[in-house]
């Protein structure tokens, strides 16, 4: 082998590494960004399964409460205890996980499902309820279920799944112009309309 041909082969060895190089270093970066998908979300499950039961709980001991059933209203409060423990759980996993943007949606509804946890708290301590309390609440629901609509929307868009509805959308027939905000919309529009609500 000539001093050319070897100059030539130790070059294009050169450039195969350096290539194959690159290749990895493509391929776990592709990889450290799936897990880290796959991390957020199994948070995102996670936060969202267990704010809608400790906002369930809520709504259950609300309705004890108002029912004046004192064992009905006792088992609900330790429901609603075990609830907020397991919310608190994900919601702290959260933290450390989600980004700013998802971070944000996540604080305010946990401040809205504190809040209505310190309004059922106060109406425990006060025995049954006077006819505002219960006003209160069902307003601090309506909040909460606004504030986690917001949040769930938050979370499918940083996983993406909002592209890939959108993608859907433009391929079904009749569902332009529907708001997220209406899933039975959408799903009357790609049944053909079938079904009332």
């Amino acid at each position: 082998m000539t001093a050319t041909n070897f100059e030539v082969t130790a070059r294009q060895q050169r450039e195969d590494r350096a290539h194959a190089e690159q290749v990895r270093q493509q391929e776990a970066r592709i990889s450290a960004r799936r897990e880290l998908t796959d991390l957020r979300r199994a948070c995102y499950i996670s936060l969202n399964t267990t704010a809608r039961q400790y906002q369930t709980a809520q709504i259950n001991l609300m309705h004890a409460l108002r029912a004046r059933d004192d064992a009905e209203t006792r088992t609900c409060a330790e429901q609603l205890e075990e609830r907020r423990l397991d919310y608190r759980g994900s919601y702290a996993e959260a933290q450390m996980i989600v980004p700013a943007a998802v971070l944000r949606e996540t604080r305010s509804g946990n401040h809205q499902l504190n809040s209505a946890y310190g309004l059922l708290k106060e109406m425990l301590a006060g025995g049954h309820p006077d006819d505002s309390e219960p006003s209160r609440l069902e307003l601090e629901t309506e909040m909460s279920w606004a504030l986690l609509s917001d949040l769930r929307a938050a979370m499918r868009s940083d996983l993406g799944v909002d592209e890939l509805s959108k993608e859907f959308q433009l391929r079904a027939p009749g569902t332009n112009g529907l708001s997220r905000r209406d899933p039975r919309a959408a799903c009357r529009a790609l049944s053909g309309g079938a079904r009332q609500t």
